[in-house]
């Protein structure tokens, strides 16, 4: 490891301990402090710093924990600060201990053990990789007690024995500092395999090994239920008895000390990762009571499901379309998307969230949806993008829609919906986040004929007639209706209940009062709420096999070490940002001492996706468009984000490139490759490219207007919107009065919040007047990547009231 600096790096890329030490120096330091940084910093031109963000940054002595410095650098780090321009002012500041606070680490843990539960009999192998200034030296421990003849990085017992389950750490050396890493657990299942029966691949997905029994106690005796599942990372658990969580009941083994008749019931386990669920099968508990009335024993079996109500399953088809090819390109859905995914995997939801769809992809998305339903399910269809509304029939725009577009090319909601009843759901929700103004184009009025079910809820983003909005803003912010459903998505309350309330916040907003209002239709007769428990029932097996269809659209390539022929090793990570999103990223995890540089960049990915070159292995998330997963990615790191993989017709393969300089060879550059095959990630592996392969969709959706058909006419006449709505077809508007012709809205973000978890950037959005589209000319510029943050809930406070005296009406 070099004792130079890197002053290359961005300061918001430094980490948080680094960060808040520096902040420590500076806040308490009179002379030498943020001030007289703040003074030489604001005399670059490069990085501007007004007597105005000064003042702002004074102001944060006033909140709790509040630190000018941090927001001084933060105002550094949004112009383009890096670590050798602020080493340069702390010089000139004179602030040494400050300086010190910015030379790289004698030693840093680049690869830390991971937590796995695995069979007696298999191999272990936990990693712990670092860099120092001088040779590095490893230590295993497990809890307190050295590990014999564990010296090298990799830990391996093989066979790994049940007496080997339990904590591991490492101590890394290098000189005369040392560094512990993470503790990884180690749970080892003892596992009788019958005759055939084997277990392979433990990383990766989680494979159910151990299933509960069924138990008949006495009162006072011991109740103990196990379960087990093997994989990496060590899956969670939580036990269920009649469908409710047991509290405090998260670990393999459920054991009460002295079972009482409160007890008896019906108990299974959830098992969890962060990409995967599953459900051990449910057994039944009986308690007998010795001291009956009459001396003889009465047993007490559960009989009856309570009365609370439950789902067989949960499962939930998100889409969301904003790169439209013949129409105006929208913002909000890819983060009214994200917040939803995320809200609803809390309710126990398995969520598919895409992207970006063409007719074709979202008709086999759909299908693949309706595999996943059976009777007593919960189904939640979301869309966000364009659409329209005819003969109470709604219908969602593909991006692949030309224009104008018609019914036969779209898809009918209803028609949907009718494919749900056949499946004798328990629950059918449908929120629609589009326009619903009716479509001139399109004459036709299909006669769907639906089922008469009490289980049907319908929440429009607007009413019949009218258009949904997305508040115009210079960063990623939600649509109106998102803005205020995910504040009340978790209440524990019947899905009506919830929408009601959402339509009554989205009533005291002032940007679309009178424009916007959410519409509720339900035919839902139960106090169903989306918090409801989830319990199998009779089709345990059937949700199993469900499940593992679903887990089939979230399975991650394995995050893999690559050694070069020159002794490089590099790190290539995966993660997910939406089911037809990858993010690759890379770093170099051990460089040779005789090489001045070294970097890894991928390569070579296939046409079918869209990955653009100039935004690929770039040094921060949001260079590339990952503005969501942010937070959640390694620091350090070069990053590509691959997006539309439902159009991957073969395994994806791409090269990962190893660029190095020398210091003995004049510093010349040098290239290493190697081909990767990471097979079809994520939704990939459903095959949504291929033209629709199943009839049931496509024949409810059939219309008597074919896209052939469709009169190429231009739009409508000139309509400019600064509260983008999601109908962008021709509308007669020689009924609208002239101040319904114009609207501008600005939404201003109030506040700042600190960086999140290790990750030091800024989440500050600052709003701007930006046109939305015109249609007698078509598409204004694009606005598209921004080079900024995303306003997250986690990082900074909820959008602030719209300001009114920003709400105009032009006349035209």
């Amino acid at each position: 490891m070099s004792d130079s600096l890197d002053r290359s790096t961005k300061i918001k890329l430094l980490k948080e301990p680094v960060v808040k030490k520096l902040c420590e120096v500076l806040d308490k330091s009179s002379n030498k402090g943020w001030r007289k940084l703040g003074a030489i910093v604001g005399n670059d031109r490069r990085i501007k710093v007004s007597s105005d963000d000064m003042e702002m940054c004074s102001l944060k002595v006033l909140e709790l924990e509040g630190s000018p410095s941090r927001m001084l650098l933060r105002l550094m780090g949004e112009r383009g600060c890096t670590t050798g321009h602020l080493a340069d002012y702390l010089q000139t500041v004179g602030n040494s201990e400050a300086l010190q606070c910015l030379k790289p680490p004698a030693l840093q843990i680049l690869i830390q053990p991971q937590s796995v539960a695995l069979i007696s009999g298999h191999n272990l192998r936990l990693s712990c990789h670092a860099v120092g200034k001088s040779p590095v030296q490893y230590q295993w421990f497990k809890t307190k007690e050295e590990v014999p003849n564990s010296f090298s990085p990799d830990l391996v017992m093989s066979p790994v024995h049940l007496k080997d389950a339990g904590f591991y750490i490492c101590r890394v050396n290098s000189g005369d500092t040392f560094e512990f890493s993470q503790w990884a657990q180690v749970d080892v299942l003892n596992v009788t395999m019958s005759c055939g029966q084997s277990y392979h691949s433990l990383e990766g997905r989680l494979k159910l090994v151990i299933q509960p029994l069924s138990q008949r106690l006495h009162v006072g005796e011991i109740l103990q239920l196990e379960c087990g599942a093997v994989g990496r990372p060590i899956p969670r658990y939580q036990w269920h008895r009649n469908g409710v969580p047991v509290p405090k009941a998260t670990k393999r083994e459920l054991m009460i000390p002295h079972s009482m008749q409160d007890h008896h019931g019906r108990y299974r386990c959830e098992i969890s990762s962060s990409t995967e669920r599953m459900w051990s099968n449910e057994v039944d508990v009986v308690i007998y009571d010795i001291y009956a009335i009459g001396g003889g024993s009465s047993e007490f079996f559960l009989n009856s499901i309570p009365e609370q109500l439950y789902a067989t399953d949960k499962v939930a088809l998100l889409m969301g379309n904003l790169s439209y090819q013949n129409h105006p390109q929208l913002k909000a859905p890819m983060v009214d998307v994200y917040d939803l995914t995320n809200l609803l995997r809390q309710l126990n939801f398995q969520v598919v969230s895409l992207l970006d769809l063409t007719e074709s992809e979202m008709r086999n998305a759909v299908d693949e949806f309706l595999l996943l339903l059976h009777k007593g399910v919960y189904g939640l269809l979301y869309y966000a993008g364009h659409g329209y509304e005819n003969y109470g029939n709604s219908f969602m725009v593909p991006v692949d829609a030309p224009n104008p577009y018609r019914s036969a090319n779209c898809l009918c909601v209803q028609s949907i919906l009718k494919l749900m009843q056949e499946k004798e759901t328990g629950l059918n929700v449908f929120l629609l986040d589009m326009c619903r103004k009716r479509n001139i184009y399109d004459d036709s009025a299909p006669n769907i004929v639906l089922r008469v079910t009490a289980n049907i809820v319908f929440g429009y983003a607007t009413c019949q007639d009218a258009e949904a909005f997305e508040l115009s803003s210079s960063g990623f912010t939600n649509g109106v209706f998102v803005k205020f459903l995910k504040k009340r998505l978790l209440d524990d309350e019947k899905i009506t209940v919830v929408l009601d309330r959402v339509a009554e916040d989205m009533g005291q907003f002032d940007a679309t009062k009178g424009k916007q209002a959410l519409e509720i239709r339900s035919s839902l007769s139960e106090k169903r709420a989306l918090t409801d428990p989830i319990l199998p029932g009779d089709s345990a097996d059937l949700a199993q096999a469900h499940s593992l269809q679903w887990a089939k659209t979230h399975e991650l390539p394995e995050s893999m070490c690559l050694n070069f022929d020159c002794g490089a090793q590099m790190k290539l990570g995966f993660a997910a940002e939406f089911s037809n999103v990858l993010v690759i990223y890379t770093s170099i995890v051990k460089k040779p001492e005789d090489m001045s540089s070294c970097q890894a960049h991928v390569t070579d990915f296939s046409q079918d996706l869209d990955v653009d070159p100039k935004e690929m292995n770039r040094e921060t998330p949001e260079e590339t468009g990952i503005y969501l997963l942010s937070s959640n990615l390694p620091q350090h790191c070069l990053y590509t984000r691959v997006s539309s993989l439902q159009k991957l017709r073969e395994e994806l393969v791409f090269t990962v490139c190893l660029q190095g300089t020398f210091t003995a060879m004049d510093d010349e550059s040098v290239h290493w490759t190697k081909s990767i095959n990471i097979g079809k990630p994520l939704i990939a592996r459903l095959d949504l490219n291929r033209a629709t392969r199943r009839n049931s969709c496509l024949q409810t959706c059939l219309m008597p207007h074919s896209p052939s058909h469709s009169p190429c006419h231009s739009p409508g006449p000139e309509h400019h919107l600064h509260l983008h709505h999601r109908s962008n077809q021709a509308q007669d508007y020689s009924r609208l009065s002239p101040q319904q012709h114009y609207l501008d809205v600005y939404e201003r973000l109030q506040g700042a919040a600190g960086g999140c978890g290790d990750s030091y950037y800024d989440n500050v959005g600052q709003s701007r007047y930006e046109p939305a589209y015109d249609l007698a000319g078509g598409l204004s510029s694009s606005p598209g990547r921004l080079s900024i943050p995303i306003e997250t809930t986690d990082d900074i406070n909820e959008l602030q009231a719209v300001f009114i005296s920003s709400l105009q009406l032009h006349q035209q």
